[in-house]
């Protein structure tokens, strides 16, 4: 089981491991915002959602299929929020279980519903510490300006009297990592739980190494960890290697375990074995778990930079 990756649904996976078997869990859960087939965890059948307009058939949009607005169209789809909530609700007890006392838990939850993410594993028992934000070097953006809108209607007097405003989001130049902590073991001190089960604090080392200077002298939850152009080409959301490597020598030491339920492309399991941590990936799509096992394995060296 240790340092493997294991095609499966890590749901029903995770039942077969043992109790307090992780040193920290690391993953970049699915954010339950429709971005493709496996990023839908409700029960909507409208017909208008998770279809493709002409601009996403032509590749002109970040998301293959159709988006909701905000505000929703009808009752089902303002329920889509607690559905993304209760699937993270159906997994959240299991990663408390294997975790050991004072283990750490760091989810890529995404800016809309990190919430409910948070909701879901408090509610399963996990402290939420922090919520860290990693600051990117580049984020795609495509903030339509209305006025056009107004340009394409023929109506010139409105496109004139709204110029300048745009519909849509900010550049996401951030995204939220979800720091948790499962509880230490009552009557001792968290000094205590460092010496028997190896976790608990976290290493200011971690920030000198893979964060800028500003996140190290501070401190600092905000972490400044850029992309290179080895980070790119193995998943649609694939992560910054140097930014999982800062995540796992933060919070654990050399031999621990590093778990990763959505392991992906497998970069958590990666920066765990380049940092003689062992490692633990659950994928269920038996394309990226090969994929991730081929990286492991050192057979994709054009693609990983070193």
């Amino acid at each position: 089981m240790i340092d493997s990756i294991i095609t499966g649904d890590s749901i029903e996976v995770l039942k077969t491991f043992p109790n307090e078997f992780a040193h920290a869990i690391i993953s970049d859960i699915p954010y339950g915002i429709g971005y493709d087939e496996w990023d839908v965890f409700h029960d909507n059948t409208n017909s208008a959602l998770g279809g493709t307009s002409l601009a996403q058939s032509n590749g002109g949009t970040l998301f293959k299929r159709r988006g909701k607005p905000l505000n929703g169209w009808s009752t089902a789809d303002k329920k889509i929020p607690l559905e993304y909530q209760e699937w993270c609700a159906s997994w959240a007890s299991e990663w408390l279980r294997v975790l050991k006392p004072g283990a750490s838990c760091f989810v890529f939850a995404g800016r809309r519903y990190a919430h409910r993410c948070i909701v879901a594993l408090e509610d399963a028992g996990f402290t939420f510490k922090d919520m860290i934000a990693w600051k990117k070097n580049t984020a795609p953006h495509r903030a339509q300006r209305i006025s056009e809108i107004y340009k394409r209607r023929g109506d010139i007097v409105q496109a004139d009297n709204w110029e300048g405003w745009r519909v849509a989001n900010l550049r996401p130049i951030f995204e939220p990592i979800l720091w948790f902590q499962k509880p230490y073991k009552t009557g001792g001190t968290i000094a205590d739980n460092v010496l028997e089960f190896d976790v608990g604090a976290w290493n200011e080392n971690a920030l000198k190494t893979y964060c800028e200077p500003f996140d190290v002298v501070n401190h600092s939850n905000i972490l400044s960890v850029p992309y290179n152009k080895c980070d790119h080409g193995l998943h649609i959301t694939q992560k910054p290697l140097s930014l999982m490597k800062c995540l796992v020598s933060l919070v654990t030491r050399e031999n621990a375990i590093v778990l990763d339920p959505f392991a992906g492309s497998g970069t958590t399991c990666l920066a765990a074995k380049k940092l003689n941590r062992h490692y633990v990936g659950i994928e269920i799509n038996s394309n990226y778990a090969e994929i991730a096992r081929k990286r492991l394995e050192y057979k994709v060296f054009t693609l990983l930079g070193d």
